[in-house]
């Protein structure tokens, strides 16, 4: 036997599969219809580049969420940078004591516009158990986005705090102002 007696010869093809082959023109020229707004924004949402700066227990949650059980390279941020100048997130996983305050403040100013931050854990966002006269939460110092709560938090929090940040992301507006240093 042969198969071609069971399977349709292609010229007997479906009408639906007519009209998705004659949807497309011809010449392979198509109509994209958006904004440059938006068009920055998915950019800018599908490659953020985080820089890592763990000051204590939360760091080695953010560790885990780059390694491969959680991945956080399916959401566009896997490349965490040890220079302020290459990163525009910054996750402060940890407490932040006075001492600490001026240096996370110094390279959150060296990091290019536009930027963001995320306060990872209970000590960064105010002060956890460690209510003492030499720690500050990180609000006081930069602002702060997105706070992401526990103790420590856990990595699929960080990843949920990220997707927040990609939906605040995508709906800015004026984002070629930003983005050339004219705002």
């Amino acid at each position: 036997m042969d198969l071609r007696e069971y399977r349709p010869a292609l010229t007997e093809s479906l009408d639906i599969f007519d009209r998705i082959d004659n949807t497309f023109s011809e010449d392979g020229e198509g109509i994209l219809l958006t904004t440059v707004d938006t068009a920055i924004n998915w950019a800018r949402k599908n490659s953020i580049w985080p820089m890592a700066f763990g000051l204590a227990c939360c760091a080695i949650e953010m560790m885990a969420m780059v390694a491969p059980r959680y991945d956080i390279s399916r959401f566009g941020a896997e490349v965490f940078r040890g220079s302020p100048r290459q990163a525009d997130l910054m996750i402060i996983a940890g407490r932040v004591s006075n001492k600490m305050a001026p240096v996370v403040r110094q390279l959150y100013q060296q990091m290019p516009e536009p930027r963001s931050v995320i306060s990872m854990g209970a000590c960064a966002t105010s002060t956890g158990v460690f209510s003492n006269y030499a720690l500050i939460p990180v609000n006081q110092v930069i602002p702060v986005d997105v706070y992401v709560p526990g103790c420590p938090p856990r990595p699929e929090q960080l990843i949920y705090s990220i997707l927040m940040l990609q939906k605040k992301i995508a709906a800015e507006k004026g984002v070629i102002r930003k983005v050339l240093n004219f705002a």
